[in-house]
Formats: structure tokens, sequence, C-alpha cells
């Protein structure tokens, strides 16, 4: 991964990594990338290949699969698997460092920031003297949600 400017813009990132790599930017690495951008949630291939099917594109599922590895490699989005399930990607370029609370139940993921994390890790690093290029936090659990469904589950139960 190459350095991001904050002043360019996904189009222009992901211009200058392909040409970097000998790549074209074509019309349908174009539409993917501009379907992409307009997410506001984590998302799925799939999701992407919906949303330009309701905008009457002719992007293929296969080609969306080809383009997400560009789009990670040029630093635009990353790819994560919750609950060992499909990939769930989300947007990072121009993106502070953040972390995801995760519920085991419904799958809801809540992204939170946590500046004190920052400097743990840069902390027990130091110590270790270890080079860190990278680090995930994620917190499996229930949301207030499904706990409020649980509860409600087990009330039931008790009355029976």
């Amino acid at each position: 991964m190459g350095c991001i400017l904050a002043s360019t813009t996904y189009e222009e990132q992901f211009k200058n990594f392909l040409k970097k790599n000998n790549l074209k930017f074509t019309k349908e690495r174009r539409e993917v990338l501009r379907a992409i951008t307009i997410q506001r949630d984590h998302f799925h291939a799939e999701d992407i290949y919906q949303q330009l099917r309701k905008q009457k594109s002719n992007v293929s599922l296969a080609t969306i699969y080809r383009t997400i590895p560009l789009l990670i490699d040029s630093g635009l989005i990353k790819g994560t698997i919750y609950g060992g399930e499909r990939v769930v990607y989300e947007k990072v370029y121009n993106k502070p460092h953040h972390y995801h609370m995760v519920c085991l139940n419904c799958g809801k993921i809540i992204e939170f920031i946590c500046p004190d994390m920052e400097v743990i890790q840069n902390n027990i690093c130091r110590e270790n003297i270890f080079l860190s290029t990278e680090y995930n936090l994620e917190i499996k659990g229930y949301c207030q949600d499904c706990r409020r469904k649980m509860m409600n589950e087990k009330k039931e139960q008790k009355i029976q």
C-alpha cells in the first residue's frame, strides 16, 4: 500500500494506484468505485451488485469480486470476516482508525474510536521492540436490542 494523500478523492486515489500498477481505469471499475463510495455502512460484494443492478448497470458480480482486491490494495476499503461468515467491507480512506463491536445474534456492527487504545498499542510495541504494521480490535457480544429480546424471552420462559 502506498501513501494516501488526504486531498485526493476516492477516484483520484484509485486512478493513481491503477496507473502505478499498469492497470486501466475502466468504466466497470468506475461504476464499482462509485457504488462503494456512496455506501454509508459496512457492505458485502452482493450489496454493491444489487445497487448497480438498480442503477441498470451491466457490471457482473465477478467484476465486482475482481475489483475489490484492487480497492483494498489501493487503501480505499478494507475487508474483515465477522462471525466466520462472508467478508464485510468498509471504506477506510480518510477515515480515522476505529474499532468494532459485533453482535453475535443479529450481526450488527458498531464502530467506536478509542484514542487510548492507540497509546496502549504503541506502548506495548515499544516495550517489546516490535514494529506494528497492522492491528484490529473486535469486541464480540450482544447489542442492546438483542439483549432486550433475550431478557424478554427468559421472562416468557419463566411464566410458562
